[in-house]
């Protein structure tokens, strides 16, 4: 893959426990090689355009990031060994405006998936990642998932307690990501899931008037779940500070 890709994907939350609450979005995501610059008009890397993704957006400290050189750096720090091929998977800036809950830095060898970086932000202005591998970067598959400490707040009615189950699940033609925050009988199971298109104008412009908000959408729904959850009766959490390292890995699920 050279030319970046379309993820016209569906996002669901499901939260457990005492207070339930459930929701189903559509979402545009792309997914790119982060050191090309080709694609469509109405994409751009790096400049204003209808749609756009900035390194400075991706890798390293959130506003200030370094894009795939943070990426590369970490991953060699983790001791993936190469030749690999990374990819960004990402909302992409609307107008030059974006907020990310979640993207994906997704490192392959040829169709195996050897790692996966999580690059999470709240709404607070914080970020914090979780580096995704396997003993020995065995290939990630929908029956290898991989568990992490949860370190980071993300939303105010949930502990920082607990921790996440990521399970990848990335053909050729359709990406099925899925999170489970795990915390006794509390917890929250989110996915993404869509196909794999090529990403062109006629797609941007059915995206754009399908979504027309993008980003603002997004933080707009989050708002208004919150504002549900509070309804139902859900404890509010004040923000703590956020970790000092910037990245926690990833251990082999025992259960896979």
């Amino acid at each position: 893959m050279t030319a970046p890709q379309h993820i016209p994907g569906i996002t669901t939350h499901a939260r457990r426990g005492e207070i339930r609450n459930a929701f189903r979005y559509g979402v545009d995501y792309v997914l790119l090689e982060p050191e090309d610059r080709s694609g469509p008009a109405l994409f751009s890397r790096n400049r204003w355009n209808l749609l756009c993704v900035r390194d400075r957006d991706h890798g390293g400290p959130r506003g200030a990031g370094l894009g795939a050189d943070w990426a590369r750096n970490q991953l060699a720090r983790a001791g993936l060994p190469g030749p690999y091929r990374l990819y960004l998977l990402t909302q992409p800036a609307i107008l030059g405006y974006v907020f990310n809950p979640i993207s994906f830095w997704l490192a392959f060898a040829g169709d195996d998936l050897l790692a996966v970086i999580a690059e999470v932000n709240n709404t607070f202005g914080d970020r914090h990642n979780y580096l995704c591998h396997l003993p020995g970067f065995a290939p990630l598959t929908g029956q290898t998932p991989v568990d992490a400490q949860k370190i980071f707040h993300v939303s105010p009615f949930q502990d920082i307690a607990g921790g996440y189950r990521f399970t990848f699940d990335i053909s050729p033609d359709r990406i099925a990501i899925r999170i489970a925050h795990q915390n006794g009988a509390q917890g929250l199971v989110a996915t993404l899931t869509g196909p794999r298109r090529p990403l062109t104008n006629a797609a941007i412009l059915s995206a754009t008037l399908r979504r027309p908000a993008g980003a603002m959408r997004t933080v707009a729904l989050i708002y208004w779940q919150a504002l549900r959850l509070k309804l139902k009766g859900a404890r509010y959490r004040t923000r703590p500070l956020p970790p000092q390292s910037e990245i926690t890995p990833c251990t082999s699920s025992p259960d896979a």
